[in-house]
């Protein structure tokens, strides 16, 4: 057994909540050599002719919250193992696999963890990738997610490096709330001014200086912040910051998932509309996992000075169809689905001398026209996975939300 790994966990309520548990990162699949190396075209879809648009990049598998969605404390405890430093791809690795995913078509990459922010000298990495070059000449979309921790002290940092835009993980403004989901005690307040240094960076801020990609995110579980969602909502609105809420997901096997803990992106927007009247509005991009609905003004049209809000329906409703993304696990490990179960080992690669970029580029080229991931649409017709088995889901705090 591995380390950090046990077959049952505690229990949190009267009824025993059994967590089986598995080192998935045990668990990959060979990157198998091409047999002759295929020029990057930018032109690149899948099995389902879904083209490759966005990477994820976990920096890191640790996190300094103990979100019980996520990395429950219960497992994630001071026994836990996490991987070596050595394990980890470094900078210029990294930095190697994304210049190859952008000549596939990769236009936005995002930095996620754990929490990304604990990667010592991350600004280096993201100054890194921010002077990849595209094949058109456009600038790369180069964004982080990050629970807001240390934004703070870090904005103005990553905003001089090269970062576009950030997405804050914040699940409550009532502080008790908020320390009672991150289960570590840690104040909301300290998130908020995080929020606060990355707008006053620029981060989110476009050409001409709207503030247009500054992000928060809420996942809303029934029994702990449905009394938050309004809150939120007023606090957000006429900002400039995007308030997007997320169906509380059945990612993993540690989280304890059940059905009943969802609330549907319907019913959230219509508790909202009831006192803050709503409209929707079209998708901003290609592959766009949120609804967009914008406040409306005493006409009932979309006012553009209050902005708007996302509703990220992952368990209610599939956005499979449009998937264009991939991400990319801290020590290497390519996944085609935030809820796969298995990835495929490009460091082996990145590692051997004598492996070109060229056979790297065959080598994602192979293994996204293979991809067939539509694990959400699947669900919808037969109902979600057990969290037993030997294929069960990747953790969600392993390659990042």
């Amino acid at each position: 057994m591995v380390k950090g790994f046990d077959a049952q966990a505690k229990s949190t309520s009267m009824s025993e909540r059994v967590i089986p548990l598995v080192d998935q990162r045990l668990l990959a699949l060979p990157a198998v050599l091409p047999v002759q190396p295929v020029l990057a075209t930018g032109l690149l879809s899948d099995g389902l002719g879904r083209p490759l648009h966005d990477l994820r990049i976990s920096v890191t598998d640790r996190c300094n919250f103990r979100c019980n969605y996520c990395m429950p404390k219960e497992v994630f405890n001071k026994d836990y193992a996490y991987m070596p430093h050595g394990d980890l791809l470094n900078f210029e690795e990294i930095t190697r696999l994304a210049k190859v995913f952008v000549a596939h078509g990769v236009r936005k990459i995002r930095l996620t963890g754990g929490e990304p922010l604990l990667r010592k000298n991350l600004e280096i990495l993201v100054a890194q990738l921010a002077n990849i070059p595209t094949p058109d000449g456009s600038p790369l979309d180069l964004t982080l997610t990050t629970n807001g921790s240390l934004l703070a002290r870090k904005a103005k940092a990553l905003k001089e490096a090269g970062l576009n835009r950030v997405t804050v993980s914040l699940d409550g403004l009532d502080d008790t709330v908020f320390r009672a989901m991150n289960d570590v005690d840690f104040p909301v307040a300290d998130v908020l001014d995080g929020i606060a240094a990355a707008k006053e960076a620029g981060l989110g801020r476009d050409t001409q200086g709207r503030l247009t990609g500054l992000k928060v995110n809420m996942v809303v579980k029934r029994t702990t912040n449905v009394d938050q969602i309004l809150p939120m909502a007023r606090h957000f609105r006429g900002s400039g910051i995007t308030l997007r809420f997320i169906e509380y997901m059945d990612v993993g096997a540690t989280n304890g998932w059940c059905m009943d803990e969802v609330l549907p992106s319907a019913e959230l927007v219509q508790r909202i509309h009831a006192e803050l009247p709503l409209v929707q509005l079209g998708h901003s991009a290609p592959g766009e996992t949120a609804e967009r609905w914008g406040f409306a003004n005493a006409q009932g049209l979309h006012d553009p000075s209050l902005g708007e809000i996302g509703v990220i329906s992952s368990v209610t409703q599939a956005f499979c169809r449009d998937c264009n993304r991939a991400r990319l696990s801290t020590e290497g490990r390519l996944y085609l689905c935030l809820f796969a179960s298995q990835g495929y080992d490009l460091r082996q690669l990145l590692r051997d001398p004598s492996q070109t970029d060229e056979v790297m580029a065959a080598t994602i080229d192979a293994i996204w026209q293979g991809r067939s991931d539509q694990y959400s649409v699947l669900r919808s017709l037969r109902g979600p996975d057990t969290a037993s088995g030997p294929g069960r889901r990747v953790e969600m705090s392993y390659i990042g939300g």
